[in-house]
């Protein structure tokens, strides 16, 4: 008789430890695969200049930071001031990849706005973001000197995110 209610009370408690677990984390940092991992390859077209191409690889030797924006995102003009301010620091360079957007709009929007990318990458269908695991803009990514992910966050940059994460973070890459 008793292990017929101590299963299901076994059972409980581990998933109240679960959901206990859960309520205690940061929504905007889901864990990814990709942390500690190579950041994923690509080319692509750069927005300004359709010419140019941008790829990681020509990143490598110093940390970066990739950005997954739109123009049509509204967290994305939330986070854009903030992303500013950072580029005036230069303490690393910003790469912008326009995700699934209209390059004029992107143009616009950054002519409007001021912009804070070194350059940013046009990828019009998603196929980069899909690489790169990204739920919804905007997404932040710190990669460093050899080319991996040690960051993630998904959503709008603070200033407050910037001062205790990303700037201490890459200032240990350097």
């Amino acid at each position: 008789m008793k292990a017929k209610f101590l299963i299901p009370l076994l059972l409980f408690v581990i998933l109240v430890g679960f959901l206990a677990v859960g309520l205690n984390r940061d929504p905007h940092e889901v864990p990814s695969p990709l942390i500690g991992k190579q950041a994923p390859a690509f080319e692509l077209p750069q927005l300004a200049d359709p010419q140019k191409t941008f790829s990681p690889e020509s990143m490598k030797g110093k940390p970066w930071i990739l950005n997954v924006w739109a123009s049509w995102c509204v967290a994305c003009r939330e986070e854009h001031p903030v992303l500013v301010e950072l580029g005036k620091l230069q303490v690393a360079p910003i790469i912008g990849l326009d995700y699934k957007d209209k390059r004029d709009d992107a143009v616009a929007m950054l002519a409007r706005q001021g912009n804070p990318y070194v350059l940013s990458a046009f990828d019009a269908n998603g196929r980069v973001g899909i690489d790169y695991g990204v739920y919804g803009v905007p997404e932040t990514y710190v990669i460093d000197k050899a080319g991996v992910i040690r960051f993630k966050h998904i959503g709008p940059i603070t200033m407050e995110l910037l001062n205790k994460k990303i700037i201490p973070l890459l200032g240990e890459l350097k």
